[in-house]
């Protein structure tokens, strides 16, 4: 996929006759949704062990990078996504062991 561009007249004077030059212009893309995802998601593996703020700015994390996912470019979006859930995983990993060392006693 090409990036998209603008074109920008370039006029050229020359005696004999003038004539108009296109110029291709790349447009630089972001997706601020990811983005905001991406460092709600930074921020709740951070404030994830306060149990109610860390939670909700989780949440946010989620939300905003899933609504990203539908944008271009993903990459922030993705990896605000994938980083949600790997703490999701760790959180589940270590909540199991403490109940489960709690067993014990």
């Amino acid at each position: 996929m090409q990036p998209q561009t603008a074109q920008q007249p370039f006029q050229q004077h020359t005696n004999a006759t003038q004539q108009a030059v296109y110029v291709n212009v790349p447009t630089k893309q972001s997706n601020g949704i990811g983005t905001t995802g991406l460092v709600f998601s930074i921020l709740g593996v951070f404030l994830g062990w306060i149990p109610v703020l860390g939670w909700i700015v989780w949440f946010l994390g989620v939300l905003f990078s899933f609504i990203g996912l539908f944008k271009s470019p993903r990459g922030t979006a993705i990896a605000g996504f994938i980083i949600s859930f790997i703490w999701l995983i760790v959180l589940i990993f270590v909540i199991g062991s403490i109940a489960s060392l709690s067993s014990f006693i």
